[in-house]
């Protein structure tokens, strides 16, 4: 199974916007996780369809946080993080849904396991724009996760084309990436930059 790419919305582009740019990107990509705190339930819903109208796959879709929308919807998932519902309520309630858990330790990563989470979002690895001053914890973190929990973690902060190589060959099952698609000059080309790199760290 190829290394996967999370493409992570950064609520700063519409719908119409996220549509196009995710609609010409798929190929690279593996899913799409809808992270848009500021709206609601009702134009998140209203936003997926606009993804789905442009050819975007629902079952590629997640939804941060947002459990009864990914049910309602028919997505992939939900993105559960430290101000969301218990991963085992929402286990019980929406058997149907793949759960995932951003975790920033390894205590909160193997709670997370033990409750039942389908796979790991786990960072930041590398310094970051999206939360300045705030250091990277590092690959070898991100190893000790994976021995722990399984190779169902996926590694977000910072990654860039160059350094998506160095977190697959921890084990990790892919990497998350949000600016470095959706506000790339090229987003194409970017994504077409990380799936070569990874892929390519896989084979190595």
């Amino acid at each position: 199974m190829r290394p996967s790419i999370h493409v992570i919305s950064t609520g700063e582009q519409t719908f119409a916007e996220l549509s196009e740019t995710v609609s010409a990107v798929q190929q690279e990509i593996d899913f799409l996780h809808i992270r848009e705190k500021q709206r609601s339930a009702a134009e998140i819903f209203a936003g997926i369809q606009q993804l789905t109208d442009a050819g975007f796959p629902m079952e590629r879709i997640i939804l941060n946080d947002r459990a009864d929308v990914a049910f309602v919807a028919g997505g992939f998932g939900v993105q559960l993080t430290h101000h969301s519902l218990p991963v085992s309520q929402v286990k019980q309630t929406f058997p149907e849904l793949n759960v995932g858990k951003s975790v920033h330790s390894l205590k909160e990563a193997i709670d997370a396991k033990e409750e039942g989470a389908d796979f790991f979002l786990y960072g930041n690895i590398y310094p970051t724009s999206s939360k300045p001053g705030k250091a990277g914890k590092g690959l070898d973190s991100l190893r000790e996760i994976i021995r722990h929990v399984g190779c169902s973690v996926v590694g977000i902060g910072g990654i860039t084309p160059e350094r998506s190589v160095d977190v697959i060959r921890t084990g990790a099952q892919g990497i998350a990436v949000m600016s470095g698609i959706l506000q790339a000059e090229d987003p194409v080309k970017a994504a077409q930059a990380y799936r070569k790199e990874i892929d390519g760290g896989r084979m190595l």
